[in-house]
């Protein structure tokens, strides 16, 4: 249960005894505190959810339900609030002990007033440390379910390793063909992190000549060239506390490549035209195209360089090695490009999505999304067919491209999109295995995914028994 706060911080204090209950009340409301008190563990359930407490004190001696028991029922229906537990001195073992099984602190009776406020400021800022956190990883969750969709073990490692090395500080070396989304988890890597709240810069490595790209990654000073007329810091100093994103380092010249592994090794750059470095606290994110191990072992690419990036490799695979999750991506980017677009798709023909299956997508992600907002636009009702496709996609349904409204029923996506696409891809199966007249190994090679894809999605859609 996720709160949301009020301006005023809110406890719950639940106390058998109404001297010390109505003592902590004043000191707490004095402290700026809004306070609801209960006589028990059942009471202070009773009152939970008007109540919405920030933090909770418990006595841990009461009748009936005691402390360590009404603790584990406020953590079932509050898993991030903070419990204080309130002891006698010679029970201190006890109250020890039950923060092993999740209490935040633990005061003894009567407490200090001054303890008592430093302890619960301190719960409640860790309460909203943990809310926080809940957030920016549901925030992670949800940004990776929109930009990496796909329920293909080959995505779902990419998830896992975002989610596994995005809090850390080591550096990653992403890497995957063009299109497949390594700005995407570069972007995931660093909402993971505890630097989510500091920049992200990004710089394509690609893009700018050997001089230019130096300046922007280090910086320079006035005077260092014509033209200088004034200091620019560099990107490593834009991204301060953040994140740095090389895009395309594979294409670094060599003689950066050696200034941004001592930027790596010492934590600091030197601007150009300047004698005094400049102390750098950035976390390297890198992506490439390239086979960066062949170009170590041709020359091309520093080794020492390779092996500081690559503390950790996240491979993205190619959307022709994850054509069982083109049926999810598609509804996906047709979602999105409908909104843009302001139209809508109601139905898809089946031949629709089993062209898509066929074809071998050498651009991966980017080039799916453009044919399909180009079939979007080209539409003069709400259905696709095959007959919106570009010739070289459209010609490889089975038999040739279809005429519109032919390759079986349409789909209807009313019910919601990605179930949607799910029929089609099952009908798509159905028409390609009917014209290899049943023959596994010429449908898989057909539709241009192994013999394992095809056995897993025939069994799937219940199309094993053929």
């Amino acid at each position: 249960m996720m709160m949301k706060h009020n301006d005023q911080r809110s406890a719950l204090i639940v106390d058998d005894e109404p001297g010390h209950r109505m003592l902590v009340r004043a000191v707490l409301e004095d402290a700026g505190w809004r306070v609801t008190d209960a006589a028990s563990g059942e009471a202070a359930l009773a009152v939970l959810d008007a109540a919405q407490p920030h933090v909770a004190l418990v006595d841990m001696k009461m009748p009936g339900m005691d402390g360590l028991t009404l603790m584990r029922e406020l953590h079932a229906r509050m898993p991030l609030l903070p419990v204080v537990l309130l002891t006698a001195f010679g029970s201190v073992g006890s109250a020890v002990e039950a923060m092993k099984f999740g209490a935040f602190d633990y005061l003894t009776k009567p407490a200090d007033n001054d303890e008592l406020t430093a302890v619960l400021e301190k719960s409640y800022g860790y309460r909203r440390l943990l809310e926080e956190n809940a957030r920016l990883r549901s925030e992670l969750r949800g940004g990776l379910a929109e930009a990496l969709v796909g329920a293909s073990p080959g995505v779902a490692r990419v998830r896992e390793l975002i989610e596994q090395a995005g809090p850390s500080e080591a550096t990653v070396l992403i890497l995957g063909e063009s299109g497949t989304g390594k700005e995407l988890v570069a972007d995931g890597l660093h909402h993971a992190s505890a630097r989510a709240r500091k920049p992200l810069i990004k710089v394509n490595c690609a893009a700018l000549p050997a001089d230019l790209l130096e300046s922007e990654l280090f910086g320079y000073v006035k005077g260092a060239f014509t033209g200088a007329i004034k200091d620019k810091p560099g990107r490593f100093q834009l991204a301060s506390g953040g994140t740095l994103f090389l895009d395309e380092i594979g294409d670094m010249p060599a003689a950066l490549q050696a200034k941004l592994l001592r930027a790596l090794q010492e934590k600091v750059v030197e601007p150009l035209g300047s004698v005094k470095a400049v102390e750098t606290d950035v976390r390297i994110l890198a992506a490439t195209n390239r086979d960066l191990r062949a170009d170590v072992a041709s020359g091309r690419f520093r080794e020492d360089l390779y092996y500081r990036l690559a503390v950790l490799e996240i491979q993205i695979p190619p959307l022709r090695d994850r054509i069982g999750d083109l049926p999810l991506l598609a509804g996906h980017l047709l979602r999105k490009l409908g909104a843009k677009n302001h139209k809508e798709i109601r139905s898809i023909a089946p031949s629709f999505v089993e062209a898509l299956s066929r074809y071998n997508w050498p651009g991966n992600v980017r080039e799916l999304e453009n044919v399909l907002e180009r079939a979007l636009i080209l539409a003069r009702s709400d259905t696709l067919g095959p007959e919106l496709l570009p010739p070289q996609i459209a010609g490889l349904v089975a038999g040739g491209a279809c005429a519109p409204g032919e390759g079986g029923h349409a789909v209807d996506l009313s019910a919601g999109l990605p179930g949607a696409m799910e029929d089609a891809e099952r009908e798509a199966l159905r028409l390609a295995l009917d014209a290899s007249g049943g023959h596994r190994e010429k449908t898989a090679d057909a539709l241009g995914i192994s013999r394992r894809t095809l056995q897993y999605k025939l069994k799937k859609y219940g199309l094993t028994r053929r």
